[in-house]
């Protein structure tokens, strides 16, 4: 349930994975404005589109939150 006290929800009844997973997505966001996201590995193509930088960061959110 939401909110209830030693669930894993953090300050505004928000689970604390999701705010981890927050700031996962906006520091590959950011990478993406800068240029410097790419595809694949450090190796690959820079990403061009808005849409496959999301998908990226998605994806390292959920890899992480997995362990």
């Amino acid at each position: 349930m939401r909110g209830r006290r030693g669930h894993g929800t953090g300050k505004h009844g928000v689970a604390q994975h999701e705010t981890r997973r927050r700031g996962k997505i906006r520091k590959v966001l950011h990478e993406y404005k800068e240029g410097s996201l790419r595809s694949g590995s450090k190796h690959g193509k820079p990403v061009k589109s808005r849409k496959q930088a999301i998908a990226i960061a998605l994806s390292e959110a959920r890899r992480r939150e997995k362990g």
